[in-house]
């Protein structure tokens, strides 16, 4: 069985991030939606809230699962045997960034790949902190994320 995880803080996912794991859901028998605490950033949205966020978009994926991975990311990784472990790349600062990630996992991982998908160039300039940076100052963001989670960024912000 091919099994696939994408791991992020998804704070919060957008439509880059929702392109990526529809189109790696369909490579895959089984993909795993991890979302993570990253404690050098500043959250939006609790884990569990995440969770629920993704949970709603990939609700008609039958082989999608969100879960929560609070320490490393290859001992979750190694504990259920992924055959692969999806990243995405927007840019070639994305690859920099990624690759020294990819080099070490290969180095911590037991029998997992890193497999990079690009981002479909309309989504390649967004990014979870610039969504929460125009949304927080009043600018329009309905294009770059679902429904569901325009509503519940706009709640956090009339807070």
């Amino acid at each position: 069985m091919r099994t696939a995880i994408f791991a992020g803080s998804f704070d919060p996912i957008h439509n880059g991030h929702l392109d990526i794991i529809k189109r790696a859901a369909k490579m895959y028998d089984e993909f795993t939606v991890a979302v993570t605490v990253n404690l050098s950033k500043r959250s939006l949205f609790t884990p569990q809230e995440r969770m629920a966020l993704i949970e709603e978009l990939t609700a008609d994926l039958p082989n999608v699962k969100v879960v929560r991975i609070d320490g490393l990311r290859a001992d979750y990784v190694n504990a259920h045997a992924f055959t692969a472990d999806v990243r995405s790349l927007r840019n070639t600062a994305d690859f920099n960034y990624e690759m020294p990630i990819a080099q070490g996992s290969a180095y911590l991982y037991n029998n997992t790949e890193t497999v990079f998908l690009f981002t479909d160039p309309k989504w390649s300039f967004l990014s979870s902190t610039m969504i929460k940076e125009v949304a927080s100052l009043g600018g329009d963001i309905s294009a770059w994320v679902p429904a569901n989670v325009l509503h519940s960024i706009l709640e956090k912000y009339r807070k």
